[in-house]
């Protein structure tokens, strides 16, 4: 999840939530974040008998759990799909939001609809989601995909936006989004999930298959604490708020905008739905994100 706005204090972050590399006992798992805490986090920052690391990007998730030192990480699902396509055995275990995150975010009195970005500069990252994601919106509305002009900007959705580099940008609707809206930019956002995509969760937890078979108790013990610290996030929203401030150094009105933006898809907490990982399949392959839809079945853990 690399496009998320940096944040402060994350030195502070990795000796509070104890980001060593120390083995784990069986109570007390390690838990690799996809980027800087924020918002989407709020559950694991409410969790007991956890070690947290957070990596310098959001690709290091997947190379903390693959060197052993982290026993669960926090993935992008479209980023598990890849790393299942190049042969790493990984399984989602769980659902840290339920609901996918993507949107286009336009600026501009011009842009109504998705269609109307035709002829429009629109920024990417250069990840292939981006583009999925774009090609998905302006298809769903009618609009011709070849007509927008995709610009590069890598994580820089804010300040392309406002500097007007780009009419538009493929960013997080609980991220970016809000930012903008916090930063008094007049937007129009189009969430995949309304243009063209299934309602598929964006980021899951992940473990190695090794993990999962030879420490399902561990899995188990780390997945029970992170339902249960969601719950109490969710319920005690002020407590949160404040914690999240303090581990990420962000500002206070930004990080309750967030929060009160992403709440709703923290719920329920964890689940995976086999409807929901069989969309998702389906889609990245037909938009080009994996070369064909994996196996749902062994992509995850259902119950």
């Amino acid at each position: 999840m690399g496009r998320f706005l940096p944040v402060l204090a994350v030195v502070a972050c990795l000796a509070g939530c104890g980001g060593d590399d120390g083995g784990s006992g069986p109570g007390r798992g390690t838990l690799a974040l996809d980027f800087q805490p924020n918002p989407v986090h709020a559950g694991i920052y409410a969790a007991h008998n956890l070690r947290v690391r957070v990596p310098a990007a959001s690709t290091d998730s997947l190379k903390l759990l693959a060197a052993g030192r982290a026993d669960m990480s926090v993935v992008d699902i479209h980023d598990l799909g890849l790393a299942r396509e190049r042969g790493s055995d990984i399984v989602g275990v769980g659902a840290l939001v339920q609901r996918p995150l993507a949107a286009v975010i336009a600026r501009g009195s011009d842009v109504r609809r998705p269609r109307d970005l035709e002829g429009h500069r629109v920024g990417v990252t250069g990840l292939p989601s981006d583009a999925a994601v774009l090609r998905a919106v302006i298809e769903h509305d009618g609009g011709q995909f070849e007509r927008v002009r995709r610009v590069t900007i890598g994580f820089s959705a804010v300040p392309s936006l406002i500097a007007g580099r780009v009419d538009a940008v493929v960013a997080f609707w609980n991220a970016e989004g809000v930012a903008l809206r916090e930063r008094g930019v007049k937007t129009r956002e189009f969430r995949v999930d309304d243009y063209g995509a299934p309602r598929y969760p964006e980021l899951v937890l992940a473990v190695t298959r090794e993990t999962l078979e030879k420490r399902a108790e561990l899995v188990d013990s780390m997945l029970a604490e992170l339902r249960a610290g969601t719950r109490s996030a969710l319920r005690h929203r002020e407590a949160t708020i404040q914690e999240l401030v303090r581990v990420s150094g962000a500002d206070e009105p930004l990080v309750r905008a967030q929060f009160d933006s992403v709440a709703p898809a923290l719920r329920p907490p964890l689940r995976l739905d086999r409807a929901a990982l069989e969309g998702w399949a389906r889609f990245d392959s037909r938009f080009g994100i994996l070369r064909e839809a994996p196996d749902v079945q062994r992509a995850f853990r259902l119950r």
